[in-house]
């Protein structure tokens, strides 16, 4: 093959590599942050496999492993696991988040275990020194438990509940 076919050829494959990018670009499968915007991939991509937030990490969701010391998604639904000192979630949740600090602003699907549990809406268990659900369908065992909405108790010592 001639040069110019060669460079054609390298032209062709760059092309394609710029133009599939933007959709590669929504799922990454493993980020690593030291702070946000410091972090492989930004902050507008999703990630699918593993995330390691070593300071302070936040994409759009994740699905899978969320290990780190400050862990934050803000859209969509995260899913999976999510382990660290503070887990806040924008959006929604699915999973097992145990935290120090646990926050979900939208709907809350699972267990939450840490010294503080919130969640607008929790389907599920919450276990902690202070568990906080606006509404919820399930059980809190700690401390302090609220349950603002259709709790069997809007606040109650040990355990509450709202079935």
């Amino acid at each position: 093959m001639s040069r110019k076919c060669h460079a054609l050829l390298g032209l062709a494959v760059l092309a394609l590599i710029f133009i599939s990018t933007p959709a590669m670009a929504q799922n990454r499968p493993i980020q690593l942050a030291l702070f946000t915007p410091v972090q492989i991939f930004p902050e507008d991509d999703a990630i699918s496999g593993v995330r390691l937030n070593l300071i302070y990490g936040r994409n759009v969701f994740v699905t899978g492993l969320d290990l780190g010391l400050v862990n934050h998604t803000t859209t969509d639904i995260s899913k999976g696991v999510q382990l660290g000192m503070v887990g806040l979630v924008d959006s929604d949740f699915v999973g097992w988040q145990h935290n120090s600090v646990n926050v979900t602003k939208g709907n809350f699907k699972g267990f939450q275990w840490g010294a503080v549990n919130y969640a607008n809406y929790a389907n599920g268990f919450q276990l902690g020194v202070v568990n906080y659900a606006v509404s919820m369908k399930g059980l809190q065992i700690g401390l302090v438990n609220i349950i603002r909405q259709g709790g069997a108790f809007p606040v109650f010592p040990i355990v509450n509940w709202s079935f």
